[in-house]
């Protein structure tokens, strides 16, 4: 999803895209988005439902979960739960079941055999 381009003449979600794309490591919220695309917490919303059919903290998610899977592709074994801290996923079993479903195995197996 984050490699998707938003469509012409969407500057809201473009905006929004390009913060979270810039930011993905901080602690951002939906009013952060909403504020880097010059719009209202509902527009922003509105926008990334009708053009992406997701929310801003869906996609948000969705980036970081794809550097984490990044990550674990080409790093070191011994640092894979720095790695989950370090894209936001502090909760163990959400993020794993998040990741096993986006990728088909559980980011341990992407982390020591270096496939999903």
């Amino acid at each position: 999803m984050a490699n998707n381009e938003p469509p012409p003449g969407s500057t809201t979600v473009r905006r929004a895209i390009a913060f979270i794309e810039q930011h993905p490591d901080a602690d951002i919220s939906v009013a952060d988005i909403a504020a880097a695309a010059n719009v209202s917490i509902r527009a922003v919303q509105f926008a990334f439902r009708r053009h992406l059919d997701t929310t801003p903290m869906d996609y948000l998610r969705t980036v970081r979960l794809d550097r984490a899977h990044h990550d674990l592709l080409t790093t070191n074994p011994s640092l894979g739960d720095t790695i989950a801290a370090r894209w936001g996923f502090h909760h163990h079993s959400r993020s794993a079941a998040r990741y096993r479903h986006a990728y088909g195995v559980t980011p341990r197996h992407t982390l020591h055999n270096g496939t999903a």
